[in-house]
């Protein structure tokens, strides 16, 4: 099941005509036809939209060095080679000029550390994707345990979600000779054991959910054809996905998990067993996040009080199970207390080493990070790391044969870095960092806080020169995503810095409800018809801006992709008076129809669904789509999408483009036929991606 941030065609129906307020209704799906993603007409009006704006955008003279710069920035050899840690052995995932498509390549961890390590390449994706004349995306490794030199290279056309499978041995380099071959499809695989994958996948008619994912999980062995597997597990049509999943430890517990999601964020995790699959009684809202010396390591996103217990577990808890007690017993669970979240601090991630567990919070949107050993008692223990203030801490990667981790360490103006970590030790040291990518000696950032329509303190961070004039002339993007429990937080990007700050651009990031900045609560906040208040919020940040005359309507922009995409166009439909420049990528913006466009079934959970009369009349009333009208002034939009997105899909962005047309209200729009959800396949569509997007809100904020 795939959030739809991250930063990849079921039938249509017709919705019915809304009408809002006294405004002249407009027919809801009056362009239906471009929902036929390839098909000839669409992808007509697509190429001539593509070209009415690029005539504009990128004969601008400042468009070149802004693709120059962007891509300078993407393919700099300076930059992070993300490490992924397995015994004996560092593997990062590497693109640039000469490795368009990408490689997959290895070194030691002696190595690693040294200024110029010597990689060896593993996997060449340019040359795969020219053996087999197809442009590949890699998806990338499922390995049969953490390490195992047996894995499945998942490639995906162009950038879709969907993907093709195929083992590797990457101790050989080379692919498995008729070894386990999967062919394209929306697909999840874990490995049972060495010849036994469980698959959940396409298997004809009746074996995908309305979002589009399997929910028929399948066991295939070696030598077998797809036809032959046999079924472990059903879930319904109505579910959002059905998935198996293994946890293994150092000390050679292992379990195979099933979840079945009802919906985006309640569901039902099942224990394989010889005899079949049995329940766990756990709360319908809670992650799986690994196993450690037997014990089952698991993060509560609602209250619970499991049965025969005195004890409530409050939200946002990390507990852990004896996995041997569960294996016992499943319906009664007896879980133990790691981690409670306080009013400010708040869990987000838990990575597993051989003894330890890693586990980053936020505090007051500060990155905190510690170490967990579990004491003879049973009981965990906590280390607080020493890290450094106001920057944003995330686990990079944990070695789960020794105690070693990283950590990557960053923030708005000082570049990312990666801290080496032996939680044995409990000691932590630079291992890496990145020369700056941008000049950020005259910036400095500040948070400061709006108060919402409720009176919620909604907290926002300004990135800004030290020696700005409060008059209101000065060029600010706000980026905002407001959704998903996904935390938004300080992060170093050489193109925001290049392209915008160096320039002499404001850069705020506003930490709205429906993220998890502040733990599940600050999620839930905004559900369904409760999601005005994380459009709420976001307009109090741009009018708390306006009011410290940091800048003004005239030179205020606002910039969101996926589920930031709606909230970009909700603004523009509710407050146009407050921008002059909307950028809107890979957008949902149909509210009353996405439920049947790509994987919108998905998001129910979260945006609710037509079907609930309540909930229909709240959609209507945010729906960008079913909102503009005629008689009302716009800022002129950039509308971004991709025609290979299969999980948010180009449908919305089409649609709402053709309606401004319609209205004769001005717009400029780009599709690019690769990249899935996201910006590009490779970096220079990336770094053009941006060039059009920066061009565009050079040409609205700062001329």
């Amino acid at each position: 099941m795939q959030p739809i941030e991250a930063i990849s065609q079921i039938q249509s129906q017709t919705p019915a005509t809304t009408t809002t307020s006294t405004q002249t209704p407009i027919p809801a799906d009056k362009y239906q036809w471009l929902e036929d993603v390839y098909g000839e007409k669409p992808m007509a009006w697509v190429k001539a939209e593509n070209e009415r704006s690029a005539k504009i955008l990128e004969a601008d003279p400042r468009f070149a060095p802004l693709a120059a710069d962007a891509l300078k920035v993407l393919e700099s050899p300076d930059r992070l080679a993300i490490p992924q840690l397995s015994p004996g052995y560092i593997y990062n995932t590497w693109q640039d000029a000469q490795h368009v498509r990408g490689i997959l390549r290895r070194t030691s961890l002696a190595d690693y550390l040294k200024p110029n390590p010597d990689w060896h390449t593993v996997i060449d994706y340019d040359a795969l994707a020219k053996a087999d004349k197809q442009s590949w995306v890699q998806h990338g490794l499922n390995c049969l345990f953490p390490g195992d030199k047996l894995c499945l290279v998942a490639l995906s056309a162009g950038g879709e979600d969907a993907d093709t499978q195929r083992e590797f041995d990457l101790q050989t380099g080379t692919f498995v000779a008729n070894g386990f071959n999967l062919p394209k499809s929306k697909q999840d695989v874990t490995w049972l054991d060495k010849d036994t994958l469980l698959i959940g996948r396409d298997w004809g008619p009746g074996t995908m959910t309305k979002s589009g994912y399997p929910f028929v999980i399948k066991s295939f062995k070696r030598g077998q054809t797809l036809q032959s597997a046999k079924e472990i597990y059903r879930g319904t049509e109505t579910d959002v996905q059905v998935g198996a999943f293994a946890l293994h430890d150092a000390q050679g517990h292992s379990a195979i998990l099933i979840r079945r999601g009802i919906d985006f964020f309640h569901s039902e995790i099942y224990l394989l067993t010889a005899n079949g699959t049995a329940r766990l009684a756990l709360p319908g809202k809670a992650d799986i996040n690994g196993l450690l010396h037997g014990q089952i390591i698991i993060t509560l996103n609602e209250s619970w009080k499991p049965e025969g217990h005195s004890e409530t577990f409050v939200q946002g808890t990390v507990v852990s199970l004896s996995l041997e007690a569960v294996q016992k017993d499943p319906a009664h669970l007896k879980p133990t207390i790691i981690f409670t979240p306080t009013t400010t601090e708040f869990a987000q991630e838990v990575g597993v080493t051989r003894n330890h567990l890693i586990v980053t919070t936020l505090d007051t949107v500060q990155g905190r990070a510690s170490t967990y050993a579990r004491a003879a008692n049973g009981t965990w223990q906590r280390h607080k790391l020493t890290v450094p203030d106001n920057q944003t801490i995330e686990i990079a990667s944990t070695d789960p044969s020794t105690d070693q981790f990283f950590l990557s360490v960053t923030s708005f103006l000082t570049p990312s870095s990666l801290l080496l970590g032996d939680a044995a030790t409990e000691s932590l040291k630079e291992a890496k960092a990145t020369p700056p990518q941008f000049d950020a000696s005259r910036d400095l950032v500040e948070q400061l806080f709006a108060t919402s329509k409720d009176g919620t303190k909604v907290p926002y961070f300004v990135v800004r020169r030290k020696d700005l004039k409060y008059d209101g002339s000065n060029p600010t993007l706000i980026s905002a995503y407001g959704g998903f429990q996904v935390s938004r937080t300080p992060a170093y990007s050489g193109t925001v810095g290049k392209l915008w700050l160096e320039r002499g651009g404001v850069y705020v990031l506003a930490n709205i409800r429906g993220g998890g900045e502040f733990g599940p609560a600050w999620h839930e906040a905004g559900l369904k018809t409760n999601r005005q208040r994380i459009y709420d919020d976001f307009t109090a940040v741009s009018e708390d801006l306006i009011t410290r005359k940091i800048t003004s309507p005239r030179r205020l922009g606002i910039v969101g992709g996926s589920n930031g995409g709606l909230l970009m166009g909700v603004q523009m439909t509710q407050h146009p008076e407050l921008y002059n420049a909307i950028v809107i990528q890979v957008p949902l913006l149909d509210m009353l129809g996405f439920e049947h466009i790509a994987a919108g079934a998905s998001w129910v959970g979260e945006y609710g669904s037509i079907a609930n009369p309540d909930e229909r009349k709240f959609l209507a009333s945010i729906s960008p789509y079913n909102n503009l009208h005629a008689d009302t002034n716009y800022p002129e939009p950039l509308i971004f999408t991709t025609t290979k997105d299969d999980r948010v899909g180009p449908v919305h962005a089409r649609k709402f483009a053709a309606l401004l047309k319609e209205l004769n209200k001005p717009y400029y729009y780009q599709e690019i036929t690769e990249g899935g959800h996201g910006s590009g396949a490779d970096l220079k569509q990336s770094a053009n991606t941006f060039a059009t997007q920066y061009t565009y809100l050079t040409r609205k904020l700062m001329d």
